[in-house]
C-alpha cells in the first residue's frame, strides 16, 4: 500500500489510467470536437484501451462530461494560485483580468473544447453534476477584488461581480476562439504578442472604467 496517498498500487493504477484518457480526451476533442474525436483515437493517445473508457466513462458522451469537468477542475485550480493584494483593490481587479485573459490564451484546449460544447446547445454541461460549482471560484475571484474596492469607496456599488466576470470573459474568450477569422477580417495578425498585450490592456482599462466611481480617476492608478 502507498502510505502517502493510500492507495493500493491497483487504484493508482487505475487513476492514473483515468486521468491519461481524461488528458487525450482533452487533446482530441480540443482539435475535432465531439463528433469528431473518436474513443479510439483518444485510447490510443493515452496508450489505453477502448474498452477502458466504457469501463470508466460509459460512453463516448459520458467521456465528454468528464472532459468537461476536467478543463473547468483545471481552470478553478489555476484560479486557485492567484494571489490578490486586497489591500490595493485596483490592483487586485487587474490581477484577476489578466489572469482570465491570459488563460484563455495559454489554455486554447479550455475554449475549443466549450466551443464544441456551445455547438450541442449545453446538454452535455447539464448532465454534470458538478456544474453549478464551476463558476464560484471564477467569479469569487473578481468578487473579492470588487467587494475590496467598494469598501473603500473606489468602486461603484451598483455592478455585480457575475456581470465583471461575463464581461471580462466576453473579452478575452472572443479575442481568443476567433483569433484565425479576425486576424483575416481585420489583416492584422492577432496572435502577434505585441497586438495580444495591447488587447489586454485594453481590457483592463475597460473593466476599471466600468467599475470605477465617477470621482475616481483612472489615471492615477497608472
Amino acid at each position: 500500500m502507498n502510505l502517502t496517498s493510500g492507495r493500493t498500487p491497483r487504484q493508482s493504477r487505475a487513476q492514473d489510467t483515468r486521468a491519461s484518457l481524461l488528458q487525450a480526451a482533452i487533446e482530441v476533442f480540443s482539435e475535432s470536437g465531439l463528433n469528431g474525436g473518436s474513443v479510439s483515437r483518444i485510447a490510443k493517445l493515452a496508450e489505453s484501451h477502448d474498452r477502458m473508457i466504457y469501463y470508466y466513462f460509459g460512453s463516448k458522451e459520458g467521456l465528454f462530461v468528464a472532459t468537461l469537468e476536467e478543463i473547468y477542475r483545471q481552470y478553478n485550480e489555476a484560479e486557485s494560485r492567484v494571489e490578490l493584494n486586497l489591500e490595493q483593490p485596483v490592483d487586485a481587479l487587474k490581477t484577476a483580468t489578466v489572469f482570465f485573459v491570459r488563460y484563455f490564451r495559454d489554455h486554447p484546449e479550455f475554449v475549443t473544447v466549450l466551443n464544441s460544447e456551445n455547438l450541442h446547445k449545453g446538454k452535455h454541461i447539464g448532465r454534470s453534476l458538478l456544474a453549478s460549482q464551476f463558476s464560484k471560484p471564477a467569479i469569487g475571484l473578481v468578487h473579492r477584488a470588487l467587494h475590496a474596492g467598494q469598501a473603500k469607496g473606489l468602486f461603484r456599488v451598483d455592478v455585480s461581480s457575475r456581470d465583471i466576470y461575463v464581461m471580462i470573459s466576453a473579452m478575452g474568450y472572443f479575442y481568443q476562439s476567433n483569433q484565425y477569422t479576425l486576424s483575416a477580417f481585420l489583416d492584422e495578425p492577432l496572435r502577434d504578442p505585441k497586438l495580444f498585450y495591447q488587447w489586454e490592456a485594453f481590457v483592463v482599462k475597460a473593466v476599471l472604467r466600468t467599475v470605477l466611481n465617477d470621482s475616481v480617476k483612472l489615471g492615477q492608478f497608472e
